[in-house]
């Protein structure tokens, strides 16, 4: 057999074993082409599961709402929608916020001698031109609104509640014509309406109380540009908080403190729990319950808050916080401590309730005067760094089983406090 027909039959037998091997190399990268995207895909659900399920959190734990369904606005209530969308006033005057600021929020309703001494009391108040003070008003005052106006000495930002029962004067959340009132038998009077644990149907001018810091809440830290990104704590008060001017860089010292001295302390305050101590003067820092005077907390806390959404409405009292206090706080799963100085940086000078005296029989009146010394502690800091913390627990408060003293038993609130919390969040439409 010549060499020539070995070789070519040796060539014609090598080809098929060469082509073979490609295919088999061709296969392995396809396979490990294929592992690779079928892992990639894997990941990204995963990752789109945990973004669910973050989202659901994120909602309060209400569940995915594609939309609510808010009043529908009347003239009055769309112009304070458009009108929140203003800038702060006073950028000329102060361009530059400092970047460790504390956010303020003065929440009013209808009070101006109260609202004057506040914003007089602010205009002493050390460092304030470094920050931005929000004003949310409860309803539509023009006494109120050209007091705020008139601010000079920061930068300010009004805000007004668009659904409060104040701007409603006709229906829901106002008052309207079909509406229970008092207690009236829904059946006899063919009225509209569900009564609260005692048998008693909503006042518009009760609920708006827990309405309007609901709504400021979730506004202010998920709703305005001005503080959607701000990472700092915000502090807040109320038209009848006297704040001495030594508040706000006592609170910078304070939430500067907190994380070190009290890890377990939620808040800062600037004044005791109970409203009528101005503190204890110790050479110590205190923590205590969270006071309703000059609280102070950062998102964190916030999402916290927002996750007990559903709790929060549903809790029959008409009082935010005695809500916070028996529903909201416990469910943190520990005690919910507020750090604060020795010293009190705020005061409760108010007679009169936060919507009492608009031209009633019953009014609470009284002539807006206020005589609260300032001394000269109270002009400079008075809170130091070394300071140990002292504990005061099992503090007197509303115990286990406490059902609230009533007055938000109708299911129209509670579904507009859902939405409250949700307005910022998912597709908003108004009916």
């Amino acid at each position: 057999m010549s060499r020539s027909y070995i070789d070519r039959a040796m060539a014609s037998y090598k080809k098929p074993r060469i082509r073979d091997g490609a295919v088999r190399r061709f296969l392995f990268v396809l396979c490990l082409t294929l592992a690779g995207v079928l892992l990639l895909l894997f990941l990204v659900g995963m990752n789109s599961n945990n973004e669910i399920e973050t989202s659901s959190e994120f909602s309060s734990n209400i569940g995915l709402i594609k939309s609510i369904k808010l009043p529908k606005h009347n003239h009055l209530s769309k112009m304070l929608e458009d009108r929140n969308q203003l800038p702060p006033r006073n950028m000329d005057l102060y361009p530059i916020l400092a970047k460790d600021r504390i956010v303020i929020v003065l929440y009013v309703h209808n009070r101006p001698k109260y609202l004057k001494l506040v914003v007089d009391s602010l205009s002493r108040v050390s460092g304030i031109n470094e920050t931005l003070l929000i004003v949310s008003h409860d309803g539509y005052f023009e006494e109120m609104n050209k007091i705020v106006e008139g601010i000079r000495f920061c930068q300010v930002k009004q805000v007004f509640a668009p659904f409060s029962p104040h701007i409603f004067p006709n229906s829901f959340p106002g008052v309207s014509p079909d509406d229970c009132k008092e207690k009236d038998n829904l059946i006899e009077k063919k009225c509209e309406g569900s009564t609260d644990q005692y048998g008693n149907h909503r006042s518009p001018k009760i609920v708006s109380l827990k309405h309007h810091w609901w709504w400021m809440m979730n506004t202010v830290w998920d709703g305005l540009k001005e503080t959607t990104g701000h990472s700092g704590d915000i502090l807040f008060i109320e038209e009848d908080h006297f704040i001495f001017p030594n508040a706000y860089q006592n609170l910078k010292i304070l939430t500067e403190l907190k994380p070190t001295k009290c890890p377990d302390c939620y808040a800062a305050n600037l004044a005791p729990s109970n409203v009528k101590s101005r503190g204890e003067n110790w050479d110590s820092l205190i923590a205590e319950r969270m006071g309703n005077v000059g609280y102070t907390f950062n998102r964190t806390v916030w999402r916290k808050i927002h996750k007990k959404a559903t709790e929060f409405c549903f809790f029959d009292d008409y009082n935010w916080d005695i809500t916070m206090w028996v529903t909201v706080y416990p469910s943190f799963g520990g005690a919910v401590y507020s750090m604060r100085g020795p010293r009190a940086s705020a005061v409760h000078f108010g007679k009169c309730g936060l919507h009492q005296g608009q031209g009633e029989n019953t009014a609470c009146v009284d002539n807006g005067v206020v005589n609260i010394d300032t001394e000269e502690i109270d002009k400079v800091v008075n809170i130091k760094p070394e300071w140990g913390v002292h504990v005061i627990s099992n503090q007197a408060g509303y115990q286990a089983g406490f059902r609230g003293w009533g007055g938000w038993g109708d299911k129209r609130d509670h579904q507009l406090c859902l939405d409250f919390a949700q307005m910022y969040h998912v597709r908003s439409k108004t009916s």
